[in-house]
């Protein structure tokens, strides 16, 4: 399965939905299964965390034309509440230069509360 336009055999086995990568937005989505919970029955963080950067990378691939794509140079996660069912994760560009990146993402849950935020830099490779 591609993910905009990128081969990510990761995110195929987790069954992540790609839904849309443009104009420096993204947005993917996730049913959260028993084998990506910890043992408090939620969302593991990694889990979590590899969503909210894909999402960062996409948006900042969607700007620009990135044959070999968005590196994650620095990453900062919060997680604000737990994680469960069904949710989605929205990236966005902040700023965007020549090389470097600055984006955020957030996880919602079924109701649209926040669950995770994250902020990181990446650096483009055409």
């Amino acid at each position: 399965m591609f993910f905009f336009g990128l081969n990510i055999p990761f995110l195929a086995h987790l069954g992540v939905v790609p839904e849309y990568a443009r104009d420096g937005k993204s947005r993917i989505s996730l049913m959260i299964k028993p084998e990506f919970e910890n043992s408090f029955q939620i969302a593991h963080g990694s889990v979590i965390m590899a969503l909210l950067d894909f999402a960062m990378g996409a948006a900042a691939r969607s700007q620009q034309d990135l044959t070999l794509g968005a590196i994650t140079v620095d990453m900062s996660v919060s997680f604000l509440r737990p994680s469960t069912g069904n949710i989605c994760v929205e990236g966005c560009v902040l700023r965007s230069g020549k090389q470097v990146s600055f984006c955020e993402a957030i996880v919602l849950n079924e109701v649209g509360e926040i669950t995770a935020k994250a902020s990181g830099t990446f650096m483009l490779r055409r």
